[in-house]
């Protein structure tokens, strides 16, 4: 059975992506016979869309002149090339509909690292994982690779890593240079503090927002610096998943950061699989 490693670049935009310099993304996409796809999140923000991730549901392509039920079957057959297994199908994640638990069943270990409180290990998202933690560090995914162990353990086949980076989120690691949003940051710890109520904050200036957008770019670029170093340590064979759990918006049509917002770009996101050769 093969490895599996899916990568969540959490907020991180189709246009980010693709216009990074990321050598090692594309080396790998070009070994792998692939390329970086615009796919659509089922969620405009982190936990929902984290849930139908590990229910097995990737990023949708948004066909036309399909039925639903036909999109979501495919989703779930394409597990079987990915893991090198027999057939799986719907029925095979029912009644839990929980991916973790299905490799489990497999004879996979199931390890999770999160970056985004809404992620943290008291909540539903990590059941059925072996070994989950919130990372105590906002973006840490060069942590995440010091502790990454492709060992089984006893009476285990192979292993599953599921890492949800928050390099890509704001603040993007421009620190003083931006205010702080307690809300867009994701972390809710102090939404419940009038001295730091942010909802009369005038807009950014185009500049700033021009300025932010860019800079999820460059994380971008230094995630990628970090996953040559993880696709050095995969093992053979290992089936890689990149994508983001959701866009942002930075000031486009009046618009800054994600959630409570229906605009295509805060569903478009980046696609990427491939194998480690």
């Amino acid at each position: 059975m093969n490895p599996l490693i899916w990568l969540v670049l959490d907020s991180c935009r189709y246009d980010s992506f693709v216009r990074a310099a990321k050598p090692n993304f594309d080396a790998f996409a070009a070994a792998s016979g692939a390329v970086v796809e615009r796919r659509w999140s089922y969620a405009s923000f982190t936990a929902p869309s984290h849930y139908a991730f590990l229910m097995g549901l990737t990023p949708h392509r948004s066909p036309m002149n399909v039925l639903a039920s036909e999109v979501y079957r495919s989703q779930f057959e394409q597990w079987s090339e990915r893991l090198g297994v027999e057939r799986l199908d719907f029925g095979s994640f029912l009644p839990h509909l929980s991916l973790p638990r299905v490799l489990k069943g497999l004879g996979y270990r199931t390890i999770g690292r999160v970056s985004l409180p809404v992620l943290n290990e008291a909540t539903l998202i990590s059941s059925h994982f072996d070994d989950y933690r919130l990372m105590a560090d906002h973006a840490d995914f060069a942590g995440m690779l010091r502790e990454i162990d492709f060992s089984p353990g006893p009476g285990l086949q192979s292993t599953f890593h599921f890492l949800n980076l928050g390099e890509t989120h704001y603040p993007y690691r421009m620190g003083a240079e931006l205010p702080r949003l307690s809300g867009v940051h994701g972390t809710l710890r102090h939404m419940g503090d009038p001295a730091a109520d942010d909802s009369r904050r005038p807009a950014f200036a185009p500049a700033a927002l021009k300025a932010m957008h860019d800079q999820q770019s460059r994380c971008v670029e230094n995630v990628d610096l970090l996953f040559a170093q993880l696709l050095e340590r995969c093992p053979r064979g290992t089936h890689v998943i990149i994508t983001a759990d959701h866009g942002e918006l930075f000031g486009e049509d009046g618009y800054f950061g994600h959630g409570p917002i229906m605009h295509p770009l805060v569903f478009e996101v980046p696609f990427l699989e491939g194998r480690v050769r």
